[in-house]
């Protein structure tokens, strides 16, 4: 098949399409992919990608199609230019491509704008569109703090469902989703399908720890943001300060990070240790020094119906895992019996929740347990066989 890709984020960014492509590639597919010139997480253009240089290249077999982009900083303005800028730029593209391509492969984070060419192509050429929805739109928006009665709001609520509704088919990484993409954007349930995210390789291949240490290492790894409610950790952390066998460890960059790092000043904390953004290649390091791994999301209930994808890499780890969050992850932490969970937002429950990792006697078998569930549901060739099939039923 010949495949186009359309997303905003790809590599160099730290962004998990990029492995889909290739394997896509290895496979005996022709895939070319539209996507930004690249400034995500920190908000900068990367090095050897300004004054419009690389804006076309070779990648793993994939072909990288680079239109206008303006980086996203750190502030609401400079990201709504991001995200339009993006979109009417790759739009552009798309209506002026040429090129016959067999299926339109779109995957959606933030911004749902980011699909936008995906479907400008596939309706000037006739082809059908297969999306992957990572993330529900507008919901984020909410959890970013935006009122669901603002006009923002509501305008991206109509600018999400007619999108949602275009696609021929979607493929969404939390059971949860489903639900909300009929209830709210009335799409046809027949066109939705579950297909879980995978881990990287590398976390697949961790050797488990099982020495004894002194410290208990607590680890979370991943985007700092609004909708991760890191400072349900440090709140737990506070209520735990007296507990000197704890260190808990923030290994990630995000638009929150700050905040967090000025809550922890304020209440003069020790145990909180900020990593800061890391390399994809460090990262089984810190996964190695984990005696556990945190996950945290913020009380939205819409957000509390994500899967995010380090689950899955704390489950390929063979890592216990303790939580703060609702829905989705609460019913797979307990549904693979790896760990404990507390509801969203909620510090004394996350802290009670170490304390029983504490005191739990056999930590080993919740690391054995959370890497058994993920042999048997989050496995990356079940992944890519389901995505290539997906893809060869909706060519033309």
């Amino acid at each position: 098949m010949k495949i186009l890709v359309v997303c905003q984020h790809y590599w160099p960014e730290p962004y998990p399409l990029e492995d889909i492509c290739k394997e896509l590639v290895n496979r005996g597919h022709e895939v070319d992919i539209i996507t930004d010139v690249p400034n995500y997480p920190m908000g900068d253009i990367y090095p050897g990608y300004k004054h419009h240089r690389n804006r076309n290249e070779m990648h793993g077999g994939v072909s990288i199609i680079r239109t206008f982009t303006i980086p996203r900083k750190h502030n609401t303005f400079f990201r709504m230019l991001n995200y339009y800028s993006f979109a009417f730029s790759s739009s552009i593209y798309a209506k002026r491509l040429k090129k016959e391509y067999d299926v339109v492969f779109t995957n959606q984070s933030s911004p749902i704008m980011m699909c936008s060419a995906a479907f400008v192509y596939a309706k000037k050429h006739s082809k059908k569109v297969v999306m992957y929805c990572m993330d529900l739109w507008p919901a984020s928006l909410a959890a970013g703090g935006l009122s669901e009665e603002s006009f923002i709001y509501k305008y991206f609520g109509k600018v999400s469902g007619k999108i949602y509704r275009k696609a021929d088919r979607i493929l969404i990484t939390s059971q949860m989703f489903r639900d909300y993409l009929i209830q709210q954007h009335q799409v046809d349930g027949n066109r939705i399908s579950y297909l879980p995210q995978y881990a990287d390789e590398m976390f697949e291949n961790l050797t488990v720890n099982d020495q004894k240490k002194e410290k208990i290492d607590l680890v979370f790894a991943g985007n700092v943001g609004a909708a991760q409610s890191i400072s349900t950790i440090i709140q737990a952390a506070n209520i735990l300060r007296n507990e000197s066998c704890l260190r808990w460890h923030i290994v990630g960059d995000g638009s929150d990070l700050e905040n967090c790092k000025h809550m922890v000043e304020e209440l003069g904390l020790s145990n909180v240790i900020f990593h800061g953004r890391k390399p994809i290649e460090e990262m089984p390091k810190f996964y190695s020094m984990a005696d556990a791994m945190l996950v945290t999301l913020t009380a939205d209930p819409l957000i509390s119906r994500t899967l995010p994808r380090k689950v899955q890499t704390y489950m390929a780890a063979g890592k216990p895992i303790i939580g703060a969050a609702t829905g989705e992850i609460q019913n797979t932490i307990n549904a693979a019996r790896c760990g404990y969970c507390a509801n969203a937002e909620d510090a004394y429950g996350l802290a009670d929740s170490v304390k029983l990792f504490i005191s739990c006697n056999n930590k080993i078998q919740l690391g054995t347990n959370s890497k058994d569930y993920y042999k048997r549901n989050f496995t990356r060739n079940h992944f890519i066989a389901v995505l290539e099939n997906e893809l060869t039923q909706h060519s033309n």
